[in-house]
């Protein structure tokens, strides 16, 4: 097995045991049963579970946002898809709320790493929300709504938190006339 296929196995097996039991719980040898690559070329792929996090929690972060970017742009770049795609996330089965939050709770102060993976998923997605409304405050604004939807959603199990917060969006985007569609 080469090594970018090992990589491949090694962050298929650790997204699916962090995300679903948490990463403190699941040991790297969890991770090399689940994978089927052998210990030593996990530690050769990735030399400390730090390492092994932050490197799935940034695979998480590109694949996340290039489905919400996609869904998003399919809907005209309206900002208010965003809460849509939130909506459709939240009821997919196993929906256990932010991987990057909940990494942050887990750690307390996560290794530089893990924490330099956990900032820069959020300040993208800031960033992104930027360019769909055009303004900071409201897009800071959104991205509070997005972020306090997600954490209601996983503690309540209910996806009806993305639509309580779509609405709030609206509200604020048309109180600043910044609707793009709606």
């Amino acid at each position: 097995m080469n090594t970018a296929e090992a990589t491949e196995r090694l962050l298929e097996a650790a997204e699916d045991l962090f995300y679903t039991q948490g990463v403190q719980s699941v040991g790297m040898d969890a991770v090399r049963a689940r994978s089927g690559v052998s210990l030593k070329r996990l530690y050769q792929v990735f030399p400390s579970k730090d390492d092994l996090v932050a490197a799935y929690l940034n695979k998480r972060d590109e694949r996340w946002r290039r489905s919400l970017r996609d869904f998003v742009s399919a809907r005209g770049d309206d900002p208010l898809a965003v809460f849509d795609w939130l909506h459709a996330w939240f009821s997919e089965p196993g929906f256990r709320g932010c991987a990057f939050v909940n990494s942050f709770g887990e750690f307390g102060t996560p290794a530089p790493g893990v924490a330099a993976a956990i900032q820069h998923h959020k300040d993208e997605v800031r960033g992104y929300l930027r360019t769909l409304v055009g303004e900071e405050a409201p897009a800071d604004q959104l991205f509070s709504l997005m972020e306090g939807a997600t954490v209601l959603a996983a503690i309540n199990s209910d996806p009806g938190e993305a639509l309580v917060a779509r609405a709030a969006a609206e509200t604020l985007l048309a109180a600043r006339g910044a609707v793009v569609g709606g």
